[in-house]
């Protein structure tokens, strides 16, 4: 019988598509990253400067770095970003496009939709820390739960 070691069943991480709440069809493939992973990330976003008053080094996060490279890094692809869902995320001037127009995937539109969209950066940074998101089996259908997501749709009038 062999040993069992927590180091080697351990994984630095795992992508996932996990649909976003109230848009049918928009799927994210999003990568969870492990504490260790997380912390190289900050770390590469971070500089050290020194400060004359207080004579202390000085921890500065870049925080338009780190976005760009959080966004790389757990956020995989994306299929079903429809026109209209885009209305309900961030402000669009869609004249010339059709409500069922798909934007496809690319890590700069990811930035763009990260920078600009308070819901979608909330829903994406609380997919990626829920770690039951990306243990169920793969034969189960991945979808958060609608109660720790804000609801993103317009209101009715």
């Amino acid at each position: 019988m062999s040993k069992i070691s927590l180091k080697s069943l351990m994984t630095p991480s795992k992508t996932v598509a996990i649909e976003f709440p109230g848009m049918e069809g928009f799927e994210v493939d999003l990568c969870y990253l492990a504490r260790d992973e997380l912390l190289k990330l900050r770390k590469k976003c971070i500089t050290t400067k020194f400060n004359r008053r207080t004579h202390q080094p000085e921890e500065t996060l870049d925080e338009d770095k780190f976005l760009t490279e959080y966004t790389a890094a757990v956020i995989k692809g994306w299929k079903g970003l429809k026109v209209s869902y885009l209305e309900e995320l961030l402000l669009v001037d869609t004249e010339g496009t059709s409500p069922d127009d798909e934007l496809p995937f690319n890590n700069e539109e990811a930035e763009i939709l990260m920078k600009n969209s308070n819901t979608f950066d909330t829903w994406v940074t609380e997919a990626v820390s829920d770690l039951e998101n990306f243990t169920r089996s793969k034969s189960e259908s991945v979808s958060t739960k609608s109660k720790t997501l804000p609801d993103v749709r317009a209101p009715s009038t």
